[in-house]
């Protein structure tokens, strides 16, 4: 076994691709497998290193595919198991690797499971998979706790028992359609095992990990209080009841016994928001998850001072437990980082589409600052993700008829927070008017601006200056240089409003944040730039590669 056999997520770029909104193979209107694999010569072309795909499984789609019915099966809509198959070869032909998206924190409430909890009696096994509890008060009428669901309103729900009495309530973190599981229980942790090997068993690469950061709850699910709140909670000394508890770390040093059994190792990235850095290099020790993403970097604004301080924090405790710092500018769950950076940049974390409407956008601006943004990911240390439509300069769709928003968000805070939909809007393929050749019918399940049209992947590759062009020689030169990928970096002195890095041997990446020209350090050969350079000096919201002199 090779090196790279082994250690290729310590720099490895991976592209998000999720599925709905991929590419359709099929002409219903919907992405697929079939999809992606018609696709896959454009991933390797791009030259990523693997690709990572949404929940593919069985689901009624209360939530995009996060509410799972059958984690061992392929959802209809997507394909098969046949098919998935197929498109694990293809990928690993291309040179390609696959890692897939495991919902572990809850199931759908039509799973096997839940629907066997439900028919069953308090105190029954069945029920015990899950956080079933009485209400409170006398007839039970009040939840258990004042706990509340991330898409807005409480986070229980009260059942009909099987001979019609209103009964106990089930605990869901998300939707009502995603009752969370019981990670105390055995028989919990040995199914997700068993998921694991089930694909692992087929070639399948890694997983991402879904909220992981919220497996275990405190004992007796004690009340939130108000100055638990999240993530101020973190200043406090005692623990939030069920966000980033120490206790999950015990699942993921199992699963990593799992994933280390397999030759090569297979490999974990954990999505956990967590409120300081310290606590996020905790979920990548080297007995736990390998990598994990950086949220505090996705959600800093464009300015130097800011990004510095995330890039060093990040560096600082991913070196304790030596594991590499994985970057991200936009993913299925967030604004699109061309609309964030449109926006008038001010020194705090934003990352909701909500968090943006009301403040004036450039897009323009937004796409230059993308371009110098991309080039610094690429430039840190460490391994980073592509969310598709990234590399195309895509903004986020702020303006999607309210009758097609399908996010649970919309739902659930009463139609007054317009959630995630505009950022999983169907990829522009090619041709001159929607859907754009996203497949071979006439619609794709949520609508694109027309004024995709000069941001297909067709019309971009036939222009030198593209953002997806961009990122092609990007990702080349990425790997081709022996400087980045993983290791270290140091910071040369410049202006306050400039950050300018040096990687050995022989790189430097100079990010121009400023308002005026800042001119290139002599002697140095430009390798590539966001935006030309003029008169020897790098305009304003632009990045360069260097080779160094020095």
């Amino acid at each position: 076994m090779t090196a790279s056999d082994t250690d290729w997520w310590r720099s490895a770029v991976i592209y998000q691709v999720y599925i709905r909104s991929f590419a359709d193979g099929d002409g219903d209107g919907i992405g697929d497998i079939a999809g992606i694999r018609a696709r896959l010569p454009y991933l390797a072309d791009l030259g990523v290193d693997a690709l990572w795909i949404n929940p593919w499984y069985p689901s009624p789609m209360a939530d995009g595919g996060y509410d799972v019915s059958d984690y061992r099966a392929i959802e209809p809509l997507f394909g098969s198991l046949e098919d998935a198959a197929a498109l694990v070869d293809e990928a690993h032909a291309h040179g390609l690797r696959v890692i897939l998206d495991l919902v572990p924190n809850h199931t759908s409430d039509q799973h096997a499971w839940f629907q066997a909890a439900l028919a069953s009696q308090p105190g029954s096994a069945e029920r015990a998979r899950y956080l079933f509890r009485d209400g409170r008060g006398p007839d039970g009428a009040d939840p258990p706790n004042d706990w509340r669901s991330v898409f807005g309103g409480r986070g229980w729900t009260r059942v009909v028992e099987p001979g019609g009495a209103a009964g106990q309530w089930y605990l869901h973190l998300f939707a009502p359609e995603q009752p969370d599981l019981d990670w105390t229980s055995p028989e919990v942790r040995a199914d997700v095992e068993q998921t694991l090997r089930f694909w692992f068993d087929r070639a399948v690469d890694g997983f991402r990990i879904d909220v992981a950061h919220a497996l275990m709850k405190a004992p007796g699910l004690p009340d939130l209080r108000t100055d638990l709140d999240w993530p101020e909670a973190a200043r406090r000394p005692e623990q939030h009841p069920h966000w980033d508890r120490d206790e999950v770390h015990d699942v993921f040093r199992s699963w990593r016994t799992v994933a280390d059994s397999y030759d090569p190792p297979r490999v974990f990235v954990a999505e956990a928001w967590v409120p300081k850095p310290e606590r996020l290099a905790a979920y990548v020790r080297p007995d736990e998850l390998h990598t994990a993403f950086n949220f505090d970097y996705l959600r800093a604004p464009w300015l130097a001072t800011p990004l510095r301080r995330t890039i060093d924090a990040t560096l600082a405790q991913h070196a304790t437990v030596g594991a590499p710092p994985t970057w991200v500018l936009s993913n299925h769950d967030v604004a699109r980082h061309v609309s964030r950076y449109a926006r008038p940049q001010i020194d705090q974390p934003v990352h909701s589409l909500q968090a943006l409407l009301g403040r004036p956008a450039d897009l323009d601006l937004g796409r230059r600052r993308a371009r110098a943004a991309t080039l610094l990911m690429l430039a840190l240390p460490g391994g980073a993700y592509v969310y598709q439509g990234e590399e195309l300069g895509l903004e986020e769709v702020e303006d999607l008829p309210d009758d097609l928003l399908q996010d649970p968000t919309w739902l659930r805070s009463g139609h007054t927070d317009r959630g995630r939909d505009g950022c999983r809007v169907p990829l522009p393929w090619g041709g001159d008017a929607p859907p754009f050749d996203f497949g071979p019918g006439d619609d794709a399940w949520l609508p694109q601006p027309e004024s995709w049209r000069g941001s297909t992947a067709q019309a971009q590759r036939e222009d030198p200056d593209s953002i997806l062009n961009l990122y092609r020689a990007a990702l080349r030169m990425r790997r081709e240089l022996p400087a980045l990928g993983d290791g270290e970096l140091t910071w040369v002195e410049s202006a306050s409003d400039v950050l300018h890095l040096r990687r050995e041997p022989g790189f430097a990446c100079l990010v121009n944040l400023s308002q005026e020209p800042v001119d290139l350090p002599v002697g140095a050969q430009l390798l590539l730039a966001s935006a030309p350079p003029a008169g020897g000096a790098l305009p304003p919201d632009a990045a360069a590669w260097l080779a160094d002199p020095t």
